[in-house]
């Protein structure tokens, strides 16, 4: 395995700017990467049945909004992951420093992020087919009181030609294609631009929110990722480009070829339909929508909130010993967050619960999102402790979620088909929900040792596996203590 070390950087600036004061010239040389370091291709994950994509969250790629996962590249994940017959993971990256080494370790199996296609790139990753092609633009902030100015005022504030860059100082992330570009630049112009990549976690997004606030004065990012933040903030320019078009496209490691060509005749045949470019203004050419969504107390990255009642469902999930993040997964899978929700069948609230059940938990006002989750939260509470010969708290956990769905007599009934059919009744993943999943069809359902009958299987079958699925989202995107710690503490104390 070839390993590229980092090379010395000469001839450092020591400039004021910002606070930052370790600034390099453009000419420093560009970080290399290390290569493939695991084989794993598609027949791999084919065998272990997950899709593992890498993405940062910012607000058109990954992210969570009123509680659902969403973006551009994780939409198209999700149709990837479905016509490839695979689980999807998303394996979140803290910028674009993290991308390749998550990917060349096997921490993730494709870069679902819009990278630049670059030679030095080329050698470290292949690249997919390309999603769209833009070029790179520099951002920066007009002056104050720019709305009342003539336009030449204006134009004389702004770099509006990169030759205006010369001893200046631009910020970027190191392993971005943005400081490849603005070196190229820098030896094109033929004069030296400063370029600041001591910017931390920070992404592009990030950086572009820096400008705005006056932090730093120049950055740059892909036009159309500058166009869309521009409609939130409309003090910035946007109108200086630095590169010709370019193309942005995914990446694997460069000894998955499976990989490669099951995810290129993809590409190729979503691009043919509608529904991509419907994707991509969405999130891209959705102006009104972008504002919305950026504005929101429930953009999450922004906010850390999941939804309006984040609190009571804390208050709750902690009497109960779950991590509330799990449980507003749950809230999310019953009512999407409506407290005015009701089923077809009758559940009413928060956590849909039955007027027979409510009688029994004494819930009086079932669409008062207190009253409800602290009755759904006890009668999650009464399923638990009904399943507590059940040694692993993750494991039990799902029983509980499953009897949640479809009743606790079904899942004895699944137990009871798990141990005859030789799968384990204490496991439910892979054992008892294979089982459950069989209850609609009649050889299951009128077997000897079902005695609660007819069940639609499927149905808290798919229950429980959104609800974890949810749940993962919120792991990787709002931080605090894992499942399996939550749950672990509760076990200790009971």
């Amino acid at each position: 395995m070839k390993v590229w070390k980092y090379a010395a950087l000469m001839g450092l600036w020591l400039l004021a700017s910002c606070g930052r004061q370790e600034i390099a010239p453009a000419t420093a040389p560009q970080t290399q990467y290390r290569g493939p370091q695991v084989e794993r291709d598609l027949a791999e994950i084919r065998e272990d049945g997950v899709l593992r994509a890498i993405a940062i969250y910012n607000s058109t790629s990954y992210f969570l909004y009123r509680g659902e996962p969403m973006g551009f590249e994780y939409e198209l994940l999700e149709r990837l992951a479905e016509s490839l017959d695979l689980e999807l993971e998303v394996v979140v990256a803290k910028n674009i420093n993290e991308l390749f080494d998550l990917l060349n370790s096997g921490k993730g199996d494709l870069i679902a992020y819009g990278l630049t296609v670059t030679e030095p790139r080329r050698q470290i990753v292949s690249f997919t087919k390309f999603h769209y092609v833009t070029h790179q633009t520099l951002v920066q902030r007009r002056p104050e009181g720019w709305r009342q100015m003539p336009g030449y005022k204006i134009d004389k504030y702004l770099a509006n030609d990169v030759i205006d860059l010369i001893g200046d100082t631009v910020h970027v992330p190191r392993r971005s294609s943005y400081y490849q570009r603005m070196m190229n630049l820098e030896e094109e112009l033929g004069g030296s631009i400063y370029l600041d990549t001591n910017v931390g976690e920070a992404n592009t997004e990030d950086l572009i929110r820096w400008v705005k606030e006056g932090r730093i004065r120049y950055t740059v990012a892909d036009h159309n990722i500058a166009a869309i933040h521009k409609t939130y903030y409309p003090q910035l320019d946007i109108n200086t480009p630095v590169s010709f078009a370019q193309r942005i496209a995914w990446a694997v490691r460069k000894n998955s070829p499976q990989l490669l060509e099951a995810v290129n005749g993809w590409i190729e045949n979503i691009k043919k339909q509608d529904v991509y470019y419907v994707l991509y203004n969405k999130y891209f050419k959705n102006k009104k929508r972008f504002r919305r969504q950026i504005a929101s107390e429930f953009y999450s990255r922004r906010t850390g909130k999941i939804s309006r009642y984040d609190s009571v469902i804390r208050k709750y999930a902690d009497s109960l010993g779950w991590d509330w993040r799990l449980v507003a997964s749950q809230v999310y899978q019953e009512s999407r967050f409506d407290p005015r929700s009701e089923s077809w069948a009758g559940a009413q609230g928060l956590l849909q619960i039955m007027p027979s059940t409510a009688g029994d938990l004494g819930l009086r006002r079932p669409f008062n999102p207190d009253q409800n989750l602290r009755a759904g939260t006890q009668y999650l509470q009464d399923i638990w402790e009904k399943w507590d010969k059940i040694p692993d708290s993750v494991q039990r956990i799902k029983f509980t979620m499953a009897s949640y769905n479809c009743g606790y007599g079904h899942l004895l009934d699944a137990q009871r088909l798990a141990e005859k059919y030789g799968k384990d009744p204490q496991v439910y993943d892979d054992n008892v929900e294979v089982l459950l999943r069989k209850m609609g069809s009649r050889k299951y359902y009128r077997d000897p040792v079902v005695r609660y009958g007819f069940v639609r299987g499927e149905e808290p079958y798919q229950y429980v596996r959104d609800i974890f699925l949810r749940y993962q989202h919120y792991l990787s995107l709002l931080s605090q203590g894992s499942l399996q710690d939550s749950t672990d503490q509760r076990k200790a104390g009971s």
